[in-house]
């Protein structure tokens, strides 16, 4: 079968392989659609990062680089192994895409996104969604029912978005900033919008800014290169600003926006994978009284992102920007998202 296959720094290569067998407790999925994430960006640009390096390989799938890649993704039970309850072949379904030891402090505290040895399948090994078929364990296999294919794509970055939400503590009535409206921060602010919190989104880009307002997310959005967004944000708040704020760029004079724009007592939380360390100015973090908090991926929140897609308090379709094959993953995939990132907020891939 096709596979797209990391080797090293831009050099992911479309490839055949075998495909991969059924084992008892999992089941084989015919892959429809995988979103090409930010994460994978940052491997072909900077990796590896969550790749395991040749000679380095990943404790629990004992793979090393090159690995099959792709973690946002759905598709359609083919078949199911030994022991299986509750799919069937023909059940359409997305993946959580993570691997455990399961015996770790956190994995038995119930925290296993914070498992001591985790991997993700389609960085870390264990197959990956830009490919035609792959063999997961059943617990990390959720019924979409009947969302379409191409939107169930999303659920996976959504995820990311309904975990940092939670992360933040915020509530219906509550005031969130959110800093960059790449697909995280788009997602990110339909979460919000989705649990009745008036949404502020801060973009440069003209064609984000034109999806965070078409799609209904934003409430109001703001350019950083033509006003001051902390004080617009206190002026949208009756002087007291935001009650919480999102940083979903990666880039240090967001997160100094951030830290500005939140009210005394208020939370930032960050959502971006950075390529480089940042620099915080701690005056402000101690001035305020200011919770910065971490965060990454999601534990337990793909049932309930399932559930606001189907009672539609998210609408995953207007995020979808392009279609393309696996044969044209680099060129028409990663080139646009990296190079015109201004004209795709997230592009799909067939395998």
């Amino acid at each position: 079968m096709k596979a797209a296959r990391f080797h090293g720094r831009k050099d992911i290569r479309i490839e055949d392989i075998p495909e991969p067998q059924l084992r008892a407790g999992a089941v084989k999925i015919d892959v429809a659609w995988c979103g090409i994430c930010g994460s994978d960006l940052h491997e072909y640009l900077e990796g590896p990062i969550f790749v395991p390096a040749p000679g380095h390989p990943h404790p629990l799938s004992h793979e090393e680089a090159p690995v099959t890649m792709g973690h946002e993704f759905s598709g359609t039970v083919s078949e199911v192994g030994e022991g299986v309850e509750g799919l069937a072949a023909g059940d359409n379904v997305v993946v959580e895409p993570y691997f455990v030891d399961g015996d770790c402090d956190m994995c038995q505290a119930g925290s296993y996104h914070l498992c001591r040895q985790m991997g993700f399948i389609g960085l870390s090994g264990g197959g990956g969604g830009l490919s035609e078929t792959i063999v997961v364990d059943k617990r990390w296999v959720h019924p979409i029912g009947d969302i379409p294919l191409d939107e169930a794509a999303l659920i996976e970055p959504l995820s990311v978005a309904h975990h940092a939400v939670e992360r933040s503590g915020v509530k219906a009535g509550d005031t969130a900033l959110v800093g960059g409206s790449g697909p995280i921060g788009l997602l990110t602010a339909a979460v919000l919008k989705g649990m009745g919190v008036t949404t502020i989104v801060s973009e440069l880009t003209q064609a984000r800014k034109e999806k965070a307002t078409s799609s209904g997310v934003a409430d109001h959005v703001l350019d950083p290169s033509k006003e001051d967004v902390p004080a617009r944000v206190r002026e949208l708040t009756g002087g007291t600003g935001a009650d919480v704020a999102f940083e979903c760029a990666g880039v240090n004079a967001v997160l100094d926006t951030m830290l500005d724009a939140v009210r005394p007592g208020g939370v930032v939380v960050n959502v971006a994978i950075w390529g480089a360390p940042a620099t915080l100015d701690m005056q402000k973090l101690v001035l305020k009284e200011i919770d910065l908090r971490g965060t990454i991926a999601y534990v337990r929140d793909h049932p309930a992102v399932i559930k606001m897609v189907q009672e539609g308090k998210v609408d995953l379709k207007p995020f979808i920007t392009g279609r393309i094959a696996l044969d044209d993953l680099v060129e028409q995939g990663f080139d646009t998202l990296i190079n015109h990132k201004d004209t795709a907020v997230k592009i799909l891939v067939h395998p």
